[in-house]
């Protein structure tokens, strides 16, 4: 008997390709699938709860974005291995972008495990990231695990020249954006945004942020409309109820205190001390089966007054006003001159140290993924050892943490850095966050463009991060739409980042921004709150570079003598064979000869790259190799060969030319051996180069009298 696949089968058309949510039983084991069809892109999205709660103080979300690389028709990987390894930086990169997109709107009380798995079939023009968040909502949805969605994402962008918004742009059209804005969310707020910009003023910001809460709700209609067909009961995951002893105890011990603590200015400590002393008494009274609620009891206490205190007092942890931004340091290199570029940038407690590396394009980084092999030129990392916390913990691992904010990071810095052509340096920057309270990622920001501009890096403009954040809570009492209460924080340090409901970064320079990334723990943001959260940013940011220019205002006019120096001349392409020589023979002959590592790229670019004077030494070597030899072209060339009706004389360092015999002098000569001897210097000038390239050379055009008188004849 043949088994027929169960399929269901639902339509819409977004920025005018289809889009296909496509429900069958090719997963049925998991507790929530569907396929979702984007153009030609296939992405599988599963969802699986586990039955059982798992240890801890948190909710246990995984996300994990699996690619495949049949999903772009091509065999990658080692020669020896060619199966999918580890996941790659886009991978992990795919797989937060949902993470942050679906976790706020889980509860948070949930200890069951949930994992969800995306895996790509399929790869063409379709949006990956579009695809992939509304398959997951719609897996999550239609299934029996309690989630608060739905959510959707879109992308829109803006070409450089073009004053419209693009949806969902395809990836010929981002070369040329100005703006790639990721958003996602829900009944008109955002909870998840991601986006690079070419120094993009904070209207276009807003514009295309309203674009995008249009064109989400398109879709979340499209994902009612299926929920109502297919959802499910949701399982009942019911909230433990807090014991009323452990709430008395805690009203009666810890509550007077809790103020004086969180309010200290101390950041974490006086707090963390404070909780130390909750849960030693928890302890000593005996109640150790009550840790987690006693955990869970101080934090919600602590998030409940910081908010009420925000919001009704205008009061911050560290008594600073809403806009102001902690005390700033800041040093252009210091550290060591064997450093090419160090930035040293502090804010508050987050200090952080950027190091930038130059190297010549054989450094560059090459990535061999499913859209094809990619060089890249800037690699930006960042490092988050467990002391930056006070914390112990296993060091030297890269977690997704450190890959998300070096990307962020680097996509921030991109838009400032100097064309390929003026500069074809590689740069490899490492932030390294050896303090951290608070966005160590827009300190890495910040401490780089200090640490390129330090090495002589001649970057368009300064750019500079910072981090915002939210408390908010509805306005109780109202009928119909919603209304918030709320004060937006600039400048967020631990409690307020643990405990805000908004974690809002955005870098850019004193134009426009070059990057955002927004993270919330509510079910979104209002655009209202998120237009003025832009301007607060704008303004913070103004006064980071302020500071930043008191140390260093522009690039310096040289780069490290350290550094290798990169010289770039360009031949016919006709030529790369001659330079290559058989086998690679020549130019391996030139690197030994002159100590300089030598690139040739397919249109002719030649990037020369050595210490001290080898960059010299190989460019001439090249330049006389390729030199294209003109009538006219006058030189002092070496006689390398006699023969009975010339000499051939050697130009440059490998060229040769044929001096007839009729050319070495205005009077006849008979026997060119009787005038010249291997090894002599005589001044020459092309005559003619001819059909086959040979060249010929003239001695009496270029000095008449080089020989003299011509001989007295002797009579017999």
């Amino acid at each position: 008997m043949i088994s027929l696949m169960e399929k269901k089968t639902f339509a819409t058309t977004v920025a005018g390709k289809k889009l296909e949510a496509i429900f069958s039983d090719l997963a049925e084991q998991a507790t929530g699938s569907v396929m979702v069809r984007y153009g030609d892109t296939v992405v599988l999205a599963t969802a699986v709860m586990s039955n059982h709660e798992k240890e801890g103080d948190f909710f246990p979300l995984t996300v994990d974005f699996e690619e495949r690389f049949y999903a772009a028709g091509k065999i990658l990987g080692s020669q020896y291995i060619r199966r999918e390894g580890k996941p790659s930086d886009v991978a992990i990169l795919s797989g937060r972008i949902i993470d942050r997109t679906i976790r706020p709107l889980f509860d948070q009380w949930i200890r069951n495990e949930v994992q969800v798995v995306i895996t790509l079939l399929a790869l063409d023009e379709g949006d990956v990231h579009v695809a992939s968040v509304l398959a997951t909502s719609l897996a999550l949805a239609t299934s029996s695990i309690p989630w608060n969605g739905p959510v959707s994402a879109i992308r829109i962008g803006k070409m450089r020249e073009s004053k419209d918004f693009i949806v969902n742009s395809s990836h010929a059209e981002k070369a040329d954006l100005a703006l790639d804005l990721l958003a996602c969310g829900k009944d008109g707020l955002i909870n998840m945004i991601e986006a690079s910009g070419c120094e993009v003023e904070e209207k276009v910001m807003q514009q295309a942020l309203e674009n995008a809460s249009e064109e989400i709700e398109k879709l979340q209609k499209f994902q009612e409309d299926i929920i109502q067909k297919l959802s499910r009961s949701k399982k009942v995951i019911p909230k433990s109820e807090m014991p009323a002893t452990l709430i008395s105890l805690f009203d009666t011990e810890i509550a007077p205190k809790l103020e004086g603590a969180v309010f200290s200015g101390a950041g974490h400590e006086k707090s963390r001390e404070l909780k130390d002393v909750w849960m030693n008494l928890v302890t000593e009274k005996e109640m150790e089966d009550s840790h987690a609620f006693a955990e869970e009891l101080f934090e919600e206490k602590v998030n409940a007054m910081l908010h009420e205190k925000a919001i009704d007092d205008k009061r911050r942890a560290d008594s600073r006003g809403m806009d102001e931004v902690r005390p700033l340091f800041v040093e252009a290199g210091g550290v060591s001159p064997m450093l090419h570029g160090s930035g040293t940038f502090y804010r508050g407690g987050t200090h952080v140290l950027s190091v930038v590396t130059l190297g010549g394009p054989k450094d560059s980084q090459t990535i061999d993924g499913l859209t094809g092999e990619e060089k890249k030129r800037y690699i930006h990392h960042y490092n988050f050892p467990p002391f930056s916390t006070g914390e112990t913990g296993r060091s030297g691992s890269t977690n997704r943490r450190m890959i998300g904010h070096g990307a962020l990071a680097e996509k921030a810095l991109i838009p400032v850095l100097p064309p390929t052509e003026s500069f074809p340096y590689t740069i490899r920057v490492v932030s390294e966050a050896f303090a951290s309270n608070g966005s160590t990622s827009m300190a890495s920001v910040c401490g780089s463009t200090i640490a390129l501009m330090d090495a002589g890096v001649p970057i368009s403009s300064p750019v500079a991060g910072i981090a915002s954040g939210l408390m908010m809570r509805e306005k109780k009492g109202l009928l119909g739409k919603k209304k918030y209460e709320y004060e937006i924080l600039t400048d967020i340090q631990g409690p307020e980042d643990h405990h805000g409901d908004m974690d809002f970064k955005v870098a850019g320079t004193k134009t426009g921004v070059t990057a955002v990334q927004m993270d919330v723990k509510v079910g979104g943001i209002p655009l209202t709150i998120l237009t003025e959260a832009f301007e607060k940013a704008r303004l913070a940011r103004l006064h980071i570079l302020g500071k930043i220019a008191e140390v260093i205002k522009a690039p310096r006019a040289d780069i490290s003598p350290r550094a290798p120096k990169i010289v770039m001349i360009k031949i016919k392409q006709d030529q790369i064979g001659l330079v290559i020589g058989s086998g690679g023979k020549t130019i391996k002959e030139i690197k030994e000869k002159t100590g300089a590592e030598i690139d040739i790229e397919d249109d002719g670019s030649v990037y020369i790259t050595g210490i001290g004077d080898s960059t010299k030494k190989a460019r001439m070597v090249i330049e006389d190799m390729t030199r294209v030899y003109m009538p006219g072209d006058k030189f002092e060339g070496e006689v390398v060969k006699i023969l009975d009706f010339g000499v051939f004389v050697r130009i440059g360092n490998s060229a040769e030319g044929l001096v007839h015999v009729s050319e070495m002098a205005p009077w006849r000569i008979e026997n060119p051996g009787n005038m010249l001897k291997v090894g002599a210097k005589v001044p020459v000038i092309v005559k003619e180069v001819d059909e086959r390239g040979r060249i010929n050379l003239s001695i009496k055009k270029a000095n008449p009298d080089f020989f003299g008188k011509p001989p007295t004849e002797t009579k017999k």
